[in-house]
């Protein structure tokens, strides 16, 4: 936009050829959004983001182009300062040769043509003095294809789509120095903090050893998401996840930091900034922050080690030269955290819970009470202490993220390290009030439930045709959750699902507001695993059970929770009039506390209010307002007691009986560490 009128310039870049997957990115990206399942975006290399607008003079923030193996050719229809970086890459300006990590000076009509990254590295990007103007959605431009939003329509660059730019640069175009630029390779060295889940909890002390003693291959099934790694299959320090799931990676659900090494199974996936920010496996070890760069560069068949660090002495994010270390292909480290992942421990002002104070990685740390159980009152507790921190609002803050157990404070560690973190959080805690006082607005939400939908069936059938036909669940979820669960008939588990009040622990599970839920009566509780390794295709609004929690998915996308059904949209698209039970002021429907009951509707009733929703209009969610008190809870528990421990009995016997099957069939033995698993892996 010129700077009198502050109106966007016509669109004087023109798209000839887009490359296979080149997006608006801005940095930081979308942030204050994880706890809806919303992930930050922005581009795999920061370094290299940040380094391009500086090249041309722009804020670091400004919106530029992340281009993955091969760029776009570009016509410019006005004069422009340019830039191109990140991978080595060939770079042509009306067919001459052209630099990278240099301003270019383009003329109206001038061509400049990105090709196909080498040997070295993934992804180049581009900068435009002035920046790009795009959609800004949650406050950033960023593009999430998965969530079709910011950028452009929420989608990659095609031939023709026309560029506008914003602005003037703020300062003047420079040559990026050689101790600026990142180093690449083929054989990467990543910083690591250890945690959130080490030994000898989760994870043997020879799987930690085989950690930074492995050289991890990049597998070719990897991207923005995730970046799916081939190495050793962990031995295990337990034999299952219990409620959380039968695997020994299932863990009740809680957040994720961006560069956590996630065991889905036995499959190690290195999470990536559109990757989930809540699910259920543990996570041995996190890159660091100035580190997170290097994602972006990983190419299928390179290989990584792990390097121990200590928080305390990571190089700050916010530096792009020499004290970022970029430069450097090698880790300099003098040994990691000697603590497993834990920072600290302490109890309730009450003495009654334990509280455990996990490192994830240098910029969050995840606070979890209590023991490895569903227990509601430790996710009040979980609730009040997000709710004292954000009323503080303390400086440095980014991000709470509740989980089941758990809560994940996030932030800035130039201005909060997590020395100070630890102290403060741990001093908060002294003065919270008991969890039984906890009441909170709790609204009942209908839905309709279209059981056993054909979509569903379709998933099951893709699965068994193109991911693996054997598994204990197929064909036919439903039977396998009446198995694990001791039940008469698939009947048995209709009565369940549509008897259920569904509390809404969490949000963002799969992401775009996607509940993580669990039935207010334990007797309601079916208990499933999930996909092992998962479904390549969950259709959008999947209704799924995986341990012990309910979830509908926010979009589609791969996904490993057991089928029932399907229902109607939980995240507002685009709709400027969103249907009725939408909030207006943001696009997500559910909110923390919230009561999901399910009423039973044809598939066919379900697509016409599903066309309704997404027209802004229809009436098949109905919402009535209420309020949760823990207190009248227990009291329901207190009083149903001995038939809730008669009915949980039968199903555990149950689900013992079906781990038996599961030891005959080989299912614990089988060696699935070159295939992903669960719920939220987003690489398939």
């Amino acid at each position: 936009m010129s700077a009198a009128t502050g109106a966007a310039t016509p669109a004087p870049v023109t798209v000839l050829r887009s490359g296979p997957l080149t997006t608006i990115q801005d940095w930081p990206g979308r942030i204050g959004y994880w706890k809806v399942g919303v992930p930050p975006s922005g581009p795999m290399d920061d370094l290299s983001f940040r380094l391009a607008n500086l090249a041309v003079g722009n804020p670091e923030t400004a919106a530029g182009l992340e281009v993955t193996l091969m760029g776009p050719a570009l016509r410019f229809d006005a004069d422009a300062v340019v830039a191109v970086t990140g991978a080595p890459v060939t770079v042509t300006l009306n067919g001459k040769t052209a630099p990278q990590w240099v301003p270019l000076t383009v003329s109206a009509g001038d061509v400049l043509d990105v090709g196909t990254v080498g040997a070295l590295g993934m992804r180049a990007y581009i900068a435009v003095s002035g920046g790009l103007d795009a959609e800004d959605y949650l406050g950033s431009r960023s593009t999430f294809t998965m969530g079709r939003f910011g950028g452009l329509a929420g989608r990659p660059l095609a031939a023709g789509d026309r560029l506008a730019l914003l602005g003037a640069p703020s300062g003047p175009a420079r040559r990026i120095l050689g101790d600026e630029q990142p180093a690449f390779t083929n054989t990467w060295q990543l910083a690591v903090t250890v945690g959130p889940h080490g030994a000898p909890e989760f994870f043997t002390e020879a799987d930690i050893a085989d950690v930074f003693a492995t050289d991890y291959e990049v597998h070719f099934n990897s991207d923005r998401t995730g970046i799916r790694l081939i190495g050793p299959k962990p031995r295990w320090a337990r034999n299952d996840g219990g409620e959380a799931g039968l695997h020994p990676s299932n863990i009740h659900d809680n957040a994720y930091s961006v560069g956590a090494l996630d065991f889905t199974g036995d499959t190690p996936i290195l999470l990536g900034p559109d990757g989930p920010s809540l699910g259920g496996f543990v996570c041995p070890v996190t890159v660091v922050t100035a580190q997170r760069w290097k994602l972006g560069q990983l190419k299928p068949g390179d290989t990584i080690r792990f390097v121990a660090v200590r928080s305390e002495e990571t190089a700050s994010p916010k530096e792009t030269g020499l004290g970022r270390r970029a430069s450097f292909v090698d880790v300099l480290s003098s040994g990691g955290d000697a603590d497993n992942g834990i920072l600290g421990s302490t109890t309730t002002a009450d003495g009654t819970t334990s509280v455990t104070y996990r490192r994830s990685g240098d910029d969050n740390i995840l606070v979890e009470y209590g023991d490895m159980q569903l227990d509601l009152a430790l996710r009040a507790r979980v609730h009040a202490l997000s709710e004292r921190i954000a009323a503080e609002k303390p400086r440095g803050l980014i991000d709470l993220t509740p989980g089941i157990r758990s809560l994940q404070v996030k932030a800035d560690p130039d201005v909060w390290s997590q020395s100070r973190m630890l102290e403060w959080l741990t001093e908060c805690e002294s003065q919270l009030p008991a969890a039984e006082d906890l009441v909170v607005p709790s609204r009942t939400v209908h839905l309709p439930l279209s059981w056993d939908d054909p979509a569903t069936r379709e998933a099951i059938e893709r699965y068994m045709l193109g991911v693996r036909s054997d598994a204990p669940w197929c064909p036919w979820n439903i039977e396998f959750i009446r198995r694990m669960n001791g039940l008469d008939s698939v009947d048995d588990v209709y009565r369940t699902v549509f008897d259920a009040s569904y509390l809404v622990l969490g949000l963002g599970d799969v992401y775009l507001g996607a509940p993580v839920a669990v039935p207010l009566d334990p007797r309601h509780r079916l208990v499933t695993t999930k996909y092992n390794p998962a479904r390549t295709w969950t259709p959008e609004n999947a209704v799924g059970i995986g341990g012990a929690y309910l979830c509908i998915y926010g979009m589609e996308g791969p996904g490993g929770y057991q089928f029932v059904g399907r229902t109607t949209q939980v995240w507002n698209h685009r709709h400027p009039q969103p249907a009725p039970g939408f909030d207006p002021e943001h696009p997500w429907l559910l909110r923390f506390f919230d009561r999901i009951s399910w009423y039973p509707v044809s598939a066919e009733e379900l697509l016409d209010m599903r066309a309704d929703v997404a027209a802004g209009r229809g009436d098949s969610t109905k919402i009535a307002d209420g309020v949760f008190s823990l207190a009248e809870h227990q009291r329901f528990l207190d009083d149903n007691s001995d038939d809730i421990a008669f009915r949980r009995e039968k199903m555990e016997i149950a689900r013992a009986e079906e781990r038996q099957r599961w030891f005959a069939q080989g299912e614990f033995a089988a060696d699935l560490s070159t295939v992903g698993a669960e719920n939220e892996e987003r690489v398939a």
